[in-house]
């Protein structure tokens, strides 16, 4: 068991590490716009104008809610720091357990912190929107896609976002052939950004009936959800919107009226479409959003100094291209190709456990 020394020294880095943390979240500045933001709830003109009273209430919010959090660290790392002086005074090694299990717990939230403050790119607080398709392989590369999206379901679930479906295209015969979706939250693309890029599956294929070994591939494409954006200018005239019946199981309405939306952006080729809400009205909107993330998304590109802010390098979703490989046969791994991470839990992975790899991304980025 470690000494009173050992947990001293681990205690002072831990401080030194979060109050690197305070200075990058500026809690003065936090502080001084949580005011500005309380005068502002307290306007009575507050709700004449519903989204700005939204992103406010969300902005307010926010900001408590961490600067409780950086409190609360303040707070247990003080405490501990007493414990210890009396567990030094009065010469008692039966909290030394206490001591160990309570700096472990404070590590680990503080390593989370840590992480966090690395996120100050420009769209990073932003909710993400993900667009998964299939590559090479077929069938096999379609179940692939729909084994990602449940990934990407359960990775939300377990780390506090919320997960809308905005298109989905299923296979001929198994899987989904491609598939979007937003995942919302403090931070979401900030997180997610990570996993842009092509994955590659290893396994023995359910499909083929000589229990060959397969290889698929299925690319993700990441982007920020971008609402207000005045520096992006969308003509009507530039615009070909195509509406027909959305797919699946739907309902009465969702199947018999023209509700889902596709929009051509014809002086950049871009192609969207959503079909998940029940109005036509409603797909639009979502669908404009989209479209304008994917402007701001090639404008950033087009900009050399911000080239891998948002895009990073299209690659072909195929062999040499992917980030990531996912090997069940012959052996149960995971290996990040950017980072050199590694897992040997693929179940782990596939059951959301993202954060490993998300998080030596964001270290080494």
């Amino acid at each position: 068991m470690l000494t009173l020394d050992d947990y001293k020294f681990k205690l002072k880095n831990l401080s030194a590490k979060f109050d690197d943390c305070c200075r990058a979240f500026d809690e003065d500045k936090m502080k001084a716009r949580q005011a500005e933001l309380d005068e502002l709830q307290q306007s009575p003109d507050l709700y004449s104008n519903p989204k700005r009273a939204a992103e406010i209430n969300a902005e307010a919010k926010y900001l408590s809610d961490k600067l409780a959090e950086l409190n609360g660290y303040r707070v247990g790392l003080d405490d501990l720091s007493t414990l210890i002086e009396l567990v030094e005074m009065e010469e008692d090694d039966s909290y030394l357990g206490e001591i160990e299990e309570t700096l472990t717990s404070l590590s680990e939230k503080i390593e989370e912190l840590h992480l966090e403050t690395l996120l100050k790119g420009e769209y990073d607080k932003h909710n993400a929107i993900l667009m998964l398709q299939a590559g090479a392989g077929g069938t096999e590369a379609q179940d692939w896609v729909s084994m990602l999206y449940r990934m990407y379901r359960m990775y939300a679930e377990k780390n506090g976002f919320a997960l809308e479906e905005l298109d989905l295209l299923p296979g001929d015969v198994a899987g989904i052939k491609s598939v979007s979706f937003m995942v919302s939250g403090v931070n979401a693309y900030g997180y997610l950004k990570a996993e842009k890029g092509v994955h590659r599956l290893v396994r023995i294929s359910p499909f083929d009936a000589n229990a060959r070994r397969q290889t698929s591939f299925a690319s993700l494409d990441v982007m920020p959800e971008i609402e207000n954006d005045n520096s992006i200018v969308i003509k009507p005239e530039e615009l070909k919107i195509d509406t027909y019946r959305s797919g699946g199981a739907g309902g009465q309405h969702v199947n018999k009226t023209d509700s889902a939306v596709r929009i051509t952006h014809l002086p950049t080729g871009i192609v969207v479409q959503c079909q998940n809400e029940r109005s036509q009205i409603q797909n639009r909107e979502t669908a404009m959003k989209m479209l304008t993330s994917k402007l701001v998304e090639l404008r950033e590109r087009e900009a050399l100094e911000k080239a891998n802010t948002i895009k990073g390098e299209i690659k072909k979703i195929e062999w040499g291209s992917q980030i990531r490989s996912y090997v069940f046969q012959p052996y149960t791994m995971v290996k990040d190709h950017r980072t050199g991470f590694e897992t040997g839990d693929v179940q782990s992975v596939m059951d959301g456990n993202l954060t490993g790899f998300i998080n030596e991304y964001l270290r080494k980025s």
